[in-house]
């Protein structure tokens, strides 16, 4: 264990405010994710040329994203697909990909796991559903099957029952999305993948990127907590917007929350606040929704911000998208009202900001 002092971006040049210590399930926590997010070369299990299909619409957007690396599309009969070479199989595979996109019926993908581990493969996404969503026992065991198969690889695994994952500052679109997202500086982790094709149309017409676009969900391996550690140290994005359902290892998805607020705005919407959205919840991911009053308090608690409907975090993703975080903690307010400018004041002080002194000349220019 040794200790990581978190200096946020917008406090360089302030004493540091937080140190935590970094344990190896923490390192854990990340370790391989590059493979999923920052391929060298993509492999599509399950690719198709049928039209409409979902192995058809991915092997599409994987070639259309302008994506700089091999792409293998694996068909047991196919030549080709979309006059690219395929193969039969992924013993037959002329390199190792570092992801594979997996889009064939459940039973067969411990095995294909397998294979791909034993190759060499680190990150793959699972868009099958099957795997016990709503507590069936063949699904579930398949899924248990399906991480048995991984965990001697460190193969990291999203989904299943996914939408797929997109970065498109890497020109990666490995998902069923009727669109490509613009590059931006924004990551989007979300269970839902309706609640990602919402978010991209409505960005899309606005001019707003993305660095990322995860569809987590049932969460078999990755989760938010992953994410959270993954994206915090990423480059490329400014602020993590987040759609929940439910969580899976609440100590982990905490101890990750607290860390990511300190560097980056962290924006969440959870659905399932009362009883009866919570069960729908469950049945749609397979998540643990919980109590929405403890939820609120861990928010808070981490440093979060919640919103409560997709129309608040439209605003939010829209605002984060036209400004770059603050590096210091002065603030100078403008107001039309005195009043105004005390309880703003007030606010900021009380949230550890601090007035700035304007100079001689910033007041006569003013």
């Amino acid at each position: 264990m040794f200790p990581v002092v978190v200096e946020p971006s917008w406090l360089r040049g302030q004493p540091p405010i937080r140190k935590f210590y970094v344990t190896p399930e923490r390192c854990m926590s990340i370790r391989n994710l590059d493979f999923l997010y920052k391929p060298r070369s993509v492999a599509l299990i399950g690719a198709s040329k049928r039209p409409g299909s979902l192995g058809s619409v991915i092997a599409r957007n994987l070639l259309s994203s302008g994506f700089d690396g091999p792409i293998l599309p694996v068909h047991p009969r196919h030549a080709s697909v979309h006059g690219v070479l395929a193969y039969p199989d992924v013993d037959a595979l002329p390199l190792v990909p570092d992801l594979a996109i997996i889009a064939t019926p459940p039973e067969t993908v411990p095995e294909l796991i397998a294979k791909l581990g034993a190759r060499g493969t680190r990150g793959a996404v699972i868009i099958s559903a099957g795997f016990g969503e709503i507590e069936a026992k063949a699904g579930k065991d398949l899924r248990q099957a399906m991480l048995d198969a991984a965990r001697p690889y460190l193969l990291r695994v999203v989904g299943p029952n996914t939408l797929g994952v997109l970065a498109p500052n890497g020109a990666l679109n490995a998902s069923f999305a009727h669109l490509t997202p613009d590059p931006g500086h924004l990551a989007f982790v979300t269970q839902s993948g309706a609640i990602v094709t919402s978010v991209m149309d409505w960005a899309k017409s606005r001019g707003i990127g993305f660095s990322h676009l995860v569809s987590l969900g049932d969460m078999a391996d990755v989760d938010f907590g992953d994410m959270l550690d993954y994206l915090a140290n990423d480059r490329d994005t400014e602020a993590i917007l987040l759609y929940m359902e439910g969580i899976k290892h609440a100590r982990k998805f905490m101890s990750a929350a607290r860390a990511a607020s300190r560097m980056k705005p962290l924006i969440v919407v959870k659905a399932g606040r009362h009883p009866e959205s919570a069960k729908a919840a469950a049945s749609h991911t397979g998540a643990l929704a919980g109590s929405d009053e403890v939820f609120d308090v861990a928010f808070r608690r981490a440093g979060m911000l919640r919103v409560d409907s997709l129309e608040e975090l439209f605003t939010a993703t829209e605002t984060l998208s036209d400004i770059r975080s603050p590096r210091g903690r002065r603030l100078a307010i403008v107001t039309n009202g005195g009043g105004m400018g005390v309880l703003a004041t007030d606010e900021l002080l009380s949230q550890g900001g601090q007035l700035a002194e304007l100079s001689a000349e910033t007041l006569d220019a003013l």
